[in-house]
């Protein structure tokens, strides 16, 4: 069965920000009071940001103190991330990235983002990386345009529907957290592709549903024996 669309995770999947989604999030936590390890973020990595941050919350000691404050928490993180993609320079993508969504769109494949952010972030890293210039990408949709986030499956409706995709099975998600790949699963997706680039390792990612692993981006029209101008086999 062919591919009709190509959902991507941003941060850690085609976004390279040497861990800064994590530091970001230690560091606003450190500010209300909360020593979090990064193992402990990793766990929440995929979520919704507020819900991530809830669940950090929820786990501590600080549970009762924090509990009303999360949304204060959550709008100085998204402060702090919205500096971090506007100017630091370790933000780039993941090498490989444009031209492998060159290579699916050539093929005819639609090529579209997903990501726990908001679009207050999420647009950010578009503009800055210029794949939405470039027209390398057909749409994104983050967190905060639908009802409910990862793991259930609405981002991925959501685009199944605005790039009138005739079946689900005919979507790949591609991400680097359990979360992405349960995502995919729970969208009924007939390619779950987990990428060891970002937050987790194979052996983390094998524990989930998935239909193939691989390390970069970069490797997928080659594993999935996808060409410019051989199209889909």
């Amino acid at each position: 069965m062919d591919i009709e669309l190509a959902v991507f995770d941003m941060a850690g999947t085609t976004v390279k920000d040497a861990d800064g989604v994590n530091g970001c999030f230690r560091a606003v936590l450190a500010d209300a009071g909360l020593e979090v390890s990064a193992a402990a973020v990793n766990a929440v990595m995929g979520l919704p940001k507020p819900e991530a941050i809830r669940r950090l919350i929820d786990q501590s000691a600080l549970r009762d103190r924090l509990a009303g404050k999360v949304e204060a928490i959550y709008r100085a993180f998204v402060a702090r991330m919205i500096r971090f993609y506007k100017t630091d320079p370790v933000v780039s993508e993941v090498p490989g990235t444009s031209e492998t969504f060159a290579v699916f769109k050539e093929a005819g494949i639609r090529v579209a983002l997903n990501t726990g952010f908001g679009r207050d972030i999420a647009q950010v890293i578009i503009d800055r990386l210029g794949w939405e210039k470039n027209h390398l990408i057909d749409a994104s949709v983050t967190s905060d345009e639908v009802a409910h986030g990862r793991p259930q499956p609405d981002m991925i409706e959501n685009l199944k529907i605005r790039l009138r995709v005739s079946d689900r099975r005919k979507i790949a998600k591609i991400g680097d957290t359990p979360v992405d790949l349960a995502e995919g699963y729970n969208a009924g997706c007939g390619w779950l592709i987990g990428v060891t680039s970002g937050t987790h390792t194979r052996a983390q990612l094998a524990m989930c549903p998935h239909t193939h692993l691989i390390t970069s981006v970069a490797e997928l029209p080659e594993v999935l024996g996808i060409g410019p101008r051989r199209g889909r086999e």
